[in-house]
């Protein structure tokens, strides 16, 4: 089993799918707290550069900022006085563990230091009252090492919690600092390995990470249970399957109860700008929509996901400036709704994942194992749409997408995969008319679809799927670049030139499930009608109405609640976006099997 698992280990590394990483020169014991506290998180944080504010952060650092950060002057080891002194922000390091801190504040007294670091929590109840969490007693022992190290006295250390208002004191033991150096020691290996530990297990710790959302802790290891209970039996009864193994697991897990440790929604939303000559602006931390002069919406940045602008829309550059710096990505789309492209800063500098994302795209094995996978989902929740809305679709129409959504998770390359796809699109589109439940005519047109068409969309229903198409691949473009892809490379949308490749990939389950869907929710509601299209040449193009409310209906969607089929939980759609491009960079990391494509029940 061991051997086993260190040749798939290997394949991943030949594969360029573990990267290892420049390592800054000193390890700060900020992040030797976090070792101890989960060494997942601090490979996420100093690794990879990877951080995500909760409550618990921004209440962390609003506390020092209130302290005062400004480095002071302290005296050297040679020039310590025998009174009372302090200092705020001391920066020290030890050459010879390789250690740097920020010391909070150092204490002098009778020749001797005293460093003390402050929490925003509370200490544990001990045997003799309250104590230091072990954590937080590393880091301050850490901080008394770089003292002493630089010639200075240190016979305990301090941690203020101010939850309790509390000074803990904490003696440096030799056997404390023992267990200190050989934590940094680990760290340090575990860093320079460019392998991630594992997740916590069932942790408490979890719930209040802020980057638990990142670290899907319980949905990696419902998995990686799954992969070690599977191979176990299978080499137990196969013993000659070692290289094959990953391939003959169960192409699903089994539903287990999985802890939601995200919010089940975004509190964010996006913000769509629709019009002919508006301008969006800036005043102080609300973005104005103006009419020429007139101001007619105003909404706090704080409060927007991202801006979505249709045709002749401006922003100034100070508007600009301020989403680029609240990392809130600007979307833009044509009058007709055709997805241009976005504009976005700098703020994730995470480029591993890109690095194992390029190395699998030129491996043809995983690009048709993740093309498999999409494609088998997609035309499986096709066939779910057709049965939850269709009740005069044929069985034996069921019965051929049920066959090609099996033929597609064995197809031998991406031709034939495409092949089984477009015979299932045909198999769809030919009974997508039947959910349309509505037979209103006005003017020129009505509902009356009899098959895909597009580029350009030749009547009302085909107009609406290619809005809908437009606004789902810009979400995921967003998302696939927040997540720390590069979404212009895919597996099965192979490149071209300003096509969000990866966008694609990630779209094609969710195709039935989003927008198609909120476009039959538009028309069988009557939030759209017939007199909402104008004719243009052979083209059918929507009025401002339409393009509204068909917006309004895409947000719905998103923001239903789903039972997410593999953890049993209730998200937004908006979130299982996210949830399926992570569990897409945990396959290409090598922490789960395969990549498990999402489909309705």
């Amino acid at each position: 089993m061991e051997g086993s698992q260190a040749r798939r280990d290997d394949r991943f590394s030949a594969r360029g799918i573990a990267p290892r990483a420049e390592l800054p020169e000193y390890l700060p014991a900020r992040m030797l707290n976090e070792f101890v506290y989960c060494p997942r998180l601090f490979f996420y944080e100093w690794v990879e550069g990877l951080f995500a504010d909760s409550y618990d952060t921004v209440e962390g650092r609003l506390r020092h900022e209130k302290l005062g950060e400004q480095p002071q002057s302290f005296p050297t080891a040679e020039e310590l006085p025998e009174e009372f002194c302090a200092a705020r922000a001391v920066t020290l390091a030890s050459e010879r563990h390789r250690l740097i801190a920020k010391i909070d504040l150092v204490e002098v007294s009778g020749g001797a230091v005293k460093p003390v670091d402050y929490k925003k929590g509370a200490p544990r109840s001990g045997a003799n009252g309250a104590e230091a969490w072990e954590p937080e007693t590393i880091q301050v022992c850490a901080h008394a090492i770089i003292l002493r190290d630089n010639g200075y006295r240190c016979e305990e250390a301090v941690i203020y919690y101010a939850a309790t208002k509390q000074r803990v004191v904490v003696p440096i033991t030799e056997e404390l600092i023992g267990r200190t150096i050989a934590a940094a020691q680990e760290a340090w290996r575990i860093a320079q390995s460019g392998r991630i530990p594992p997740p916590l297990d069932d942790s408490p710790k979890c719930p209040r990470c802020s980057l638990v959302g990142i670290c899907l802790p319980d949905e990696t290891t419902l998995f990686r249970n799954l992969r070690a209970a599977t191979e176990s039996v299978q080499l137990a009864l196969f013993p000659e399957l070692e290289e094959g193994t990953l391939e003959t697991l169960s192409e699903q897990p089994a539903i287990e109860e999985t802890r939601r440790l995200v919010p089940a929604r975004d509190d964010l939303r996006p913000l769509y700008v629709v019009g002919h000559g508006l301008t969006i602006g800036r005043s102080g931390d609300l973005l104005q929509v103006r009419d020429q002069r007139e101001t007619i919406q105003e909404v706090r940045l704080r409060e927007v996901s991202q801006i979505n602008v249709f045709g002749n829309v401006q922003l100034t550059a100070s508007a600009v400036q301020a989403a680029l710096a609240f990392e809130r990505p600007i979307a833009y789309f044509s009058q007709g709704g055709w997805f241009y492209g976005m504009t976005q800063g700098i703020a994730l500098k995470n480029i591993f994942l890109r690095i194992r994302q390029f190395a699998a795209a030129g491996d043809e094995a995983v690009c048709l194992a993740v093309a498999r996978r999409l494609v088998a989902s997609k035309i499986r929740n096709q066939r779910t749409l057709l049965q939850r809305n269709n009740r005069d679709v044929e069985p034996q129409s069921l019965r051929l997408l049920r066959n090609l959504a099996q033929a597609a998770r064995h197809a031998p390359s991406l031709d034939e995969l495409r092949g089984i796809e477009g015979t299932a699109g045909r198999v769809y589109f030919g009974a997508f008319a039947g959910m349309i439940k509505t037979d209103s005519e006005n003017g020129a047109f009505r509902f009356d679809f009899q098959g895909r068409n597009r580029r350009p969309p030749r009547d009302p229903v085909n107009a609406l799927l290619s809005f809908a198409y437009a606004l789902l691949v810009k979400d995921l473009t967003v998302m696939a670049a927040a997540v720390g892809f590069e979404p212009y490379l895919g597996f099965y949308h192979q490149p071209r030139f300003g096509r969000p490749a990866l966008a694609l990939d990630l779209m094609e389950e969710f195709r039935p499930l989003i927008a198609d869907s909120c476009v039959l929710t538009a028309i069988n509601t009557g939030m759209i009608k017939p007199s909402d299209f104008l004719a243009a040449g052979p083209a059918v193009v929507m009025k401002p109405s339409a393009r509204k409310n068909l917006l309004r209906a895409y947000e719905q969607r998103m923001d239903t609640l789903v039972t997410h089929p593999l953890f049993n939980y209730r998200v937004s759609y908006r979130r299982v976006l996210e949830i399926q491009a992570r569990l897409l960079a945990r396959y290409l990391s090598g922490e789960i099997p395969h990549y498990p494509g999402f489909e309705t029940r």
